[in-house]
């Protein structure tokens, strides 16, 4: 079993990972239009040429990254793919040098083993502004946040927008 970056041809692979789970209440609903134009965040698991898992990272800034969307085919389970994806999702915001990455989950002993820790909702503003908010389970969530690395002191999505430079051309 490998990881590697997703491509566009794996967007339809990934809908179907995350189809699967959002059925449970496992995983929030990706449109397979937002999967495509967000393909970039995400990696996959294969064995031979089958895409047995899925997982994304999403940027939102310096001092925050988000993994989300992470799933495995049930066969697969057990066998080392969720690790796998997490460990290349963490590489990549290493690579991008974010301080602290986040994640909401319902299976919070995974993710605590990887050296995650609880933290409330609210000490992860930009996902709450970004996310949360337009959520369905917005009033009766039933996932845990956690954090690996510096938790921000400020959220990105908070800041005042940034002047706008005219360039002459």
């Amino acid at each position: 079993m490998r990881t590697r970056k997703a491509l566009l041809p794996d967007a339809i692979d990934i809908h179907r990972l995350i189809l699967q789970h959002f059925a449970s209440g496992t995983l929030l609903p990706r449109t397979f239009p937002e999967i495509c134009e967000n393909v970039r965040d995400f990696v996959v698991a294969e064995e031979g040429d089958s895409v047995v898992g899925c997982g994304a990272l999403h940027l939102y800034g310096p001092h925050l990254a988000e993994v989300r969307s992470i799933t495995v085919c049930p066969e697969y389970r057990k066998r080392g793919a969720g690790r796998l994806l997490l460990h290349k999702l963490l590489k990549e915001a290493a690579r991008h040098q974010v301080s602290c990455v986040c994640l909401f989950t319902r299976i919070p002993e995974f993710f605590a083993r990887a050296g995650f820790s609880m933290v409330r909702r609210e000490d992860i503003p930009d996902k709450l502004y970004k996310d949360c908010c337009v959520c369905p389970k917005l009033h009766c969530c039933d996932e845990v946040a956690m954090v690996r690395g510096q938790l921000p002191r400020f959220a990105i999505l908070s800041q005042p927008a940034p002047a706008l430079v005219k360039l002459e051309i």
